[in-house]
């Protein structure tokens, strides 16, 4: 690790003492987070540990808070040895001069906030560090990551709904600095996590979301930061790594629920009465899954003309009632004039196309043969 980047991060910390904004303070440690290399990682919160300055409890105190993992689990050293480091005492260290120790003494939350990964930033010798840093601090640093959760909203990004936006409303303890977390997730790729923003409330004044449940959008955040982690190389935004531990611990305030179905399709109600249309809507869930915002005429296509002749096996009466199914369910999720317009070209193809035997695929073949 460079001298230049402990000193940057140190005059930068004391700019932060100033301001007194817990959430300015985090988002400042979760760009610095993302900038550490791995293998800088220790050296740097070492040096932090035995610094001792008001600015180094500072950083201390603010990468635990956006770190949901804990600080030692940061290093990739969850064993780091406790009598390798200089770890201040809570009861032999008093505060250095000018730092106010908030009300409460030993009392005070762990950085990482309830249901922030608190327990894992308290584990080890790094994350004990960083708890006694927010002991020895302003109260003001107490505040970092302990928020309330206070709404949440979710839709389409984009008019084809290629990505969602899942937005969580928060604010501090003391009322102030009331903040929205947005992540865009894509949909084409699986459900990526692929940019995030933190930004003022009436934010959400530009954005077409809906209301929704806190946790199962807190959910879903997790759930397509966690997609993102499994994909090498996966296609997101450069500013997606500097957000992303205020955005993760975030949600984990809000009570997540994890893996819960998209209640798109069962809130649907706009079925035409004609035979063969709930056999028809039957297949079209099947293939729109737990991504049913994306409907594009890119995917009305792919519907049309390859999944349902490769895949599906349809009477008559639903082959005939599948155009008015997509009508009402392209209104539904509100499909722009080009999807409507796909829906109209494609959908006079489908009885040749699920009549050419050559395009089925294997399952089908099979699930045939079974029923002759």
């Amino acid at each position: 690790m460079s001298t230049s980047t402990f000193d940057t991060a140190i005059n930068q910390a004391r700019d932060l003492l100033r301001w007194r904004s817990p959430l300015r303070t985090e988002l400042w440690a979760a760009r610095l987070t993302a900038s550490l290399r791995p293998e800088e990682r220790e050296p740097f919160l070492r040096r932090l540990v035995s610094d001792q300055s008001d600015e180094a409890r500072l950083i201390l105190a603010a990468l635990a808070a956006v770190t949901p993992e804990g600080l030692d689990a940061l290093t990739g050293e969850n064993d780091v040895p406790a009598d390798d480091l200089d770890t201040p005492s809570g009861g032999n260290n008093a505060p250095a001069s000018g730092l106010d120790t908030p009300a409460g003494g030993n009392d005070v939350p762990t950085p990482a906030g309830e249901g922030a990964g608190a327990g894992a930033a308290d584990a080890g010798v790094f994350g004990r560090a960083a708890r006694e840093a927010v002991r020895a601090s302003r109260e003001w640093v107490a505040r970092m990551g302990r928020v309330s959760c206070e709404g949440a909203w979710y839709g389409k990004a984009d008019p084809y709904g290629e990505q969602v936006l899942a937005a969580l409303a928060f604010r501090y303890g003391n009322g102030k600095e009331p903040h929205v977390v947005v992540v865009a997730i894509d949909q084409v790729n699986g459900g990526l996590a692929v940019d995030a923003l933190v930004e003022e409330v009436k934010f959400l004044d530009d954005l077409d979301l809906e209301v929704a449940e806190p946790g199962v959008v807190a959910g879903r955040v997790l759930d397509a930061f966690e997609v993102t982690d499994l994909v090498m190389g996966a296609p997101v935004a450069e500013t997606l790594a500097g957000v992303r531990g205020v955005a993760v611990c975030r949600a984990r305030v809000a009570n997540p629920v994890r893996h819960s179905p998209d209640d798109t399709v069962a809130r649907f109600k706009d079925l035409p009465e004609l035979p063969g249309a709930e056999e028809a809507f039957e297949k079209l869930a099947e293939f729109v899954g737990d991504r049913p915002l994306w409907w594009s005429p890119a995917r009305v296509s792919q519907f049309l003309t390859s999944w349902l002749p490769r895949e599906a096996i349809l009477s008559d009466a639903a082959i005939e009632a599948m155009p008015e199914v997509l009508r009402a369910w392209s209104r539904f999720v509100g499909a722009q004039d080009e999807v409507l317009r796909r829906v109209e070209e494609d959908t006079p193809r489908l009885p040749a196309l699920m009549a050419d035997d050559s395009l089925a695929g294997l399952g089908k073949r099979i699930a045939q043969n079974r029923r002759h």
